[in-house]
């Protein structure tokens, strides 16, 4: 465990304010913390509150054999875990010596007590008996983790139901909540840890430490006892020397915060064994205060409907009348309009613009068949005068031959004319001349 080290400014601050008998949270100095039970949907699980120090408790059961020396008698375990989730000084999966201390002094303090009667564990003797074990995890660390502690440990103890179970000779028969009831613990009395921190070498004395003050102490007297004033166990640490009226004192105290907190105990038990029993709700979610805006409930509010008329005609009197003047509408194109200031409407643009090109894309095409038709027409009068002419002899002249060119394939939309073209009129030209000459020829 790495706590990080108080500043000289804050111990003195903290020391000063104890000799002047203050505290932090405000209390004096023999007051305890408020404490506040919940319990879990299930039997033997609770959440313990000391101020802001919180602690689960939860208790499981087992069947399993029994000690050899001690073969009537159940078992029972303790078992404290200290997460960093509770607080960043905590390192996981390591026992520190803070841990070993808490569980010892846990087990002291309830199996050493006999506050269970071990022998009702007992099924078969020497063959089965019941195993109860008790596992309190550390939430939140604000100080006094033992008291804590001990508070969930015997609350869940109280609350646990074990299955009950039939023997018919050597045969054990074991029941579903459902088949049969659970049957509880059997508790003689409940010891209860209150912690003494003392500051000065015994000069100052606190009663339920927290945190801050836990760090500045010089030592801890923790006296374990229940409501018929028997001390189950105490225990010193911190190296100080006290005198025999301080204990007194303390044990005073001590029998007066636990029959306060076992009397508070024993109402939550009540309260939750009866709502249990009326089939009401229950659980941690059911303790949890509702503070907040919830959507998925809300209360009808009742709606008076009485003289609607009345105030519907005093709110049209008391609003203003509309006003007179209405933008005129801009007409930018058939079935568009435009009220008040804004940007003009591009669309009738754009469809003149699209008309504009299929209208040239459509004298392109009509261009392109009309010069096929007068190349066809070319060709097929060329081919007549061929025909006719087949029995004169042409000169000797050195005239080139009549080529008789076939049209090509145009795109059908073109804009700008294109190197074809110009080669097709230009042959053309060349066609229309020879064929004069030809003719001129007698």
């Amino acid at each position: 465990m790495k706590e990080t080290p108080l500043s000289n400014c804050e111990r003195r601050f903290l020391l000063r304010a104890i000799e002047e008998r203050k505290r932090l949270d405000g209390r004096q100095s023999y007051d305890y913390r408020n404490v506040r039970i919940s319990f879990g949907a299930d039997y033997g699980c609770c959440i313990v509150e000391l101020g802001r120090t919180r602690v689960l408790g939860q208790v499981s059961c087992e069947l399993v054999s029994p000690k050899l020396n001690r073969a009537t008698e159940g078992l029972l375990f303790f078992n404290l875990e200290l997460s960093p989730m509770a607080a960043p000084a905590f390192e996981p999966g390591r026992q520190s010596e803070l841990l070993v201390k808490l569980n010892r002094l846990l087990e002291r303090c309830l199996r050493n007590s006999k506050c269970i009667d071990t022998e009702s564990l007992c099924v078969v003797a020497g063959v089965k008996v019941w195993q109860i074990r008790v596992d309190l995890h550390l939430l939140n660390h604000d100080g006094n983790i033992i008291d804590a502690a001990s508070i969930a440990a015997i609350v869940a103890l109280c609350h646990f139901h074990r299955p009950d179970v039939s023997v018919q000779g050597e045969e054990v028969t074991l029941y579903t909540p459902e088949e049969r009831d659970p049957v509880p613990l059997s508790i003689h009395h409940m010891p209860i840890c209150v912690s003494f921190a003392f500051f000065q070498q015994g000069t100052y004395l606190l009663v339920d430490p927290s945190e801050r003050e836990e760090r500045v102490m010089d030592g801890l007297l923790v006296i374990a006892m229940n409501k018929h004033r028997e001390i189950c166990t105490i225990q010193s640490s911190g190296g100080i020397m006290l005198l025999k009226d301080q204990v007194l004192r303390c044990s005073k105290i001590t029998g007066v915060k636990v029959a306060e907190i076992t009397e508070l105990i024993q109402k939550a038990l009540e309260n939750d064994r009866k709502v249990r029993k009326e089939g009401g709700k229950f659980g941690f979610a059911e303790s949890i205060p509702n503070q907040k805006i919830s959507a998925f409930k809300m209360e009808r509010a009742p709606v008076d409907t009485n003289d609607v008329e009345e105030q519907a005609e005093e709110i049209i009197t008391k609003a203003d009348p509309p006003s007179d003047v209405f933008a005129k509408p801009i007409l930018r194109m058939p079935g568009t309009a435009q009220i008040g200031e804004g940007l003009e409407n591009s669309w009738g643009d754009l469809e003149e613009s699209e008309r504009e090109e299929e209208e040239e894309g459509n004298s392109d095409d009509a261009t392109t068949s009309e010069g096929q038709k007068m190349e066809t027409e070319e060709i097929n009068v060329v081919s007549k005068t061929k025909k006719e002419d087949d029995t004169i002899v042409l000169s000797d002249s050195e005239e080139e031959e009549v080529v008789i060119l076939e049209p090509e394939e145009r795109p059908k939309k073109t804009r700008t004319p294109t190197s074809a073209q110009q080669e097709n009129s230009s042959s053309k030209k060349a066609f229309n001349k020879k064929r004069k000459k030809k003719r001129a020829t007698p």
